[in-house]
């Protein structure tokens, strides 16, 4: 469903909008850096949203794990937006699998924050993440509000689609996130391909999901005067280098592997192209990549062309914006993706991707007219396609102006308008339900 994007100017009260919304994101801070750890687009997409909805007057708590000891009860991270920490188990030392044990600490922490308030306090609560669901299906019936959902990643579909080497999801998350789809008011998908999911491996009802597309800031992810020349000359690459970039969590999930794979392919069908090729692998090692933290490292040494990868680690928004814009192509050859944040911020700026044909990749990315997308994950068709974009100046070019066509789609402002006609709905629902009140009420 589509929104005007003029939301400001609406009468919050007379739509039945939030006046306070309660967002749980308990596995990972919207303050923590994107690309290492379990940091990526979701947190991206908490603290783009956040934002937006606290400037049409909209208070919004993020509630989240507390990581250390040193970290205040309470951080403010825009005007309107507190993201507030919780103690739950040790701070340090936990993985994401150990949190299930956590989920009756850290509701206990949520609900005695809401209890500092008069009754009614928030209006709607949004989970990101299934860990994060369970907190909320309790808060739900707790406080007589409802529950809107953002899986983001889904185990079912993880693990049809397994990196060799990789670790399935357990039964125990399954569980949990059948749970969540059962119990949630309103579920906000990415793309259809989630939507179908949803629907077909969780027996979801489709009157409850609703298709909001995450959004990209087309204010700083966008082509610059000087192009690529200008961005490599702030990273220090030769104006004339042909750039691929790999820009993510390093873990089998992303597959960076198959870009360094595909790369040594290309070498050994161009040997002159090693004066000029350079790699650019940026992120931190995350999930089952912990276990071999300088695998990609030795990977490269193995192939013969470690001295044409350049290793960054995660980067700051105007740095990732250079590395977006001084690349020649971006290369997103993930197993899975519910949507693809990296590949809609690398078209903004102007460079064509070329990703795995999967999940919501298909979405993000326009095959023919803003990218290429690839059938598998065999490295001699990533190359191919590669080579392809690197020896067709005409589709080069095409493909560029198509990507910042296709990526101005998804503003933020857009997804922002969306969530709150979701919110919207799901609370006049609840209120249309005498039976639903909050326990204790």
């Amino acid at each position: 469903m589509r929104v005007p994007l003029q939301v400001h100017r609406l009468d919050l009260h007379r739509l039945d909008l939030p006046r306070r919304v309660a967002t749980l994101s308990l596995h990972t801070s919207p303050l923590d850096q994107p690309g290492t750890g379990d940091a990526g687009g979701m947190n991206v997409y908490v603290v783009e949203t956040s934002k937006r909805l606290a400037a049409l007057g909209i208070e919004v708590d993020v509630f989240t794990r507390a990581t250390s000891s040193d970290l205040p009860l309470a951080v403010e991270l825009s005007p309107g937006v507190t993201v507030r920490h919780i103690v739950a188990g040790p701070f340090e030392g936990l993985g994401k699998e150990d949190l299930p044990a956590q989920l009756c600490a850290f509701t206990s922490g949520v609900l005695r924050a809401e209890a500092l308030h008069e009754p009614g306090w928030y209006d709607v609560i949004h989970s990101h993440y299934w860990l994060s669901g369970q907190v909320g299906w309790l808060a739900k019936e707790r406080w007589g509000v409802p529950l809107v959902h953002s899986a983001h990643t889904l185990a079912k579909v993880k693990n049809a689609l397994l990196a060799a080497g990789d670790r399935p999801e357990p039964l125990a998350r399954i569980i949990g996130e059948e749970q969540v789809v059962a119990a949630a008011d309103r579920l906000v998908a990415g793309t259809e391909a989630e939507v179908d999911d949803l629907v077909r491996r969780y027996g979801a009802d489709p009157a409850t999901v609703v298709t909001v597309p995450p959004g990209v800031d087309l204010d700083h992810f966008r082509p610059e005067p000087g192009g690529a020349g200008a961005a490599r000359a702030q990273l220090g690459i030769a104006s004339n280098a042909v750039v691929l970039l790999f820009v993510g969590r390093i873990q089998p999930l992303k597959a960076p592997d198959v870009l360094l794979r595909a790369a040594a392919r290309l070498l050994a069908d161009d040997p002159g192209l090693r004066r000029r090729l350079v790699v650019v692998i940026a992120g931190g090692p995350s999930g089952t990549g912990l276990a071999q933290p300088e695998g990609l490292q030795r990977l490269a040494v193995e192939l013969g062309i470690a001295e044409v990868v350049r290793f960054e680690p995660p980067a700051s928004r105007d740095r990732l914006a250079d590395l977006y814009r001084a690349a020649s192509v971006v290369v997103v050859p993930s197993y899975n993706e519910s949507f693809g944040l990296v590949a809609i911020e690398a078209q903004a700026c102007g460079t064509p991707v070329v990703a795995a044909a999967v999940g919501g990749l298909r979405t993000s990315v326009c095959d023919g007219a803003s990218g290429l997308l690839v059938a598998g994950h065999d490295p001699a068709d990533y190359a191919a396609a590669i080579r392809r974009l690197l020896d067709e100046p005409g589709l080069y070019r095409r493909l560029a102006a198509g990507a910042v066509r296709h990526a101005g789609q998804f503003g933020w402002s857009e997804t922002t308008a969306q969530l709150l006609a979701t919110y919207r709905d799901a609370i006049a629902a609840t209120r249309s339900t005498p039976e639903r009140v909050a326990v204790g009420s």
